[in-house]
C-alpha cells in the first residue's frame, strides 16, 4: 500500500484509508475523501508544494502532510483485465468492480444497486450455507445471490480500513 506523497506519477487511485489525527481524518471524510472513492493524482509531490488532484469533479491542492495520510493503490487498466468473479472473494477482502456480465436485466440491477465499474465492495460476510453474500458498497450493505455475484468481475485490492 502506498500513500499520495508515494505515488511516482499522474493516474487514476482508489482510496484505501485514511490514517492521521481524528480531527484531520474527519475534516477529510466531510470533504468526501473516504475509503473507496476514486481520486485522479495531476501534479505529483516532487517538491515542498504538495501536489495536485482531481477528485469529485474538482481540482484540489493537497500539502505533503495531509498526502502522507492517504493511502491509495492505482486504478489500472492491467488490474481490471485480470478480474475475478466477486463470489470467490474472500470475507472481508475488498476489490474494484472491473465489469458486470450476464443478461442486460441483471447488469441493470446490479447497477441501479450501486456496482459500476471502479466502485470498491468489500465482502462483508457470507451467510452459514455460503449464499447470499453481505457486501459493503458505497457505505452500505448489500445482500447478493452468489449466482448474481457470479457476474460481477473485480480486481482485488488489499485495503485495510
Amino acid at each position: 500500500m502506498q500513500t499520495l506523497t508515494d505515488v511516482p506519477r499522474p493516474g487514476a487511485f482508489i482510496i484505501l484509508g485514511v490514517t492521521g489525527r481524528p480531527a484531520l481524518v474527519r475534516h477529510l471524510a466531510e470533504m468526501g475523501l473516504l475509503v473507496g472513492k476514486r481520486i485522479t493524482v495531476i501534479q505529483t509531490a516532487d517538491g515542498p508544494t504538495g501536489m495536485l488532484v482531481f477528485f469529485q469533479g474538482q481540482r484540489l491542492a493537497i500539502s505533503n502532510d495531509i498526502a502522507a495520510n492517504i493511502q491509495v493503490a492505482p486504478l489500472t487498466a492491467a488490474q481490471l483485465d485480470d478480474a475475478v468473479p466477486l463470489a470467490g472473494v474472500g470475507v472481508h477482502r475488498s476489490a474494484i468492480v472491473a465489469k458486470l456480465t450476464g443478461t442486460p436485466a441483471l447488469r441493470q440491477r446490479l447497477m441501479d444497486m450501486g456496482l459500476t465499474r471502479g466502485t470498491m465492495v468489500t465482502v462483508h460476510q457470507v451467510a452459514p450455507l455460503g449464499d447470499p453474500l453481505e457486501l459493503v458498497v458505497r457505505g452500505y450493505k448489500l445482500s447478493l445471490r452468489k449466482a448474481d455475484a457470479a457476474s460481477v468481475l473485480v480486481a482485488e485490492v488489499d485495503a485495510h480500513d
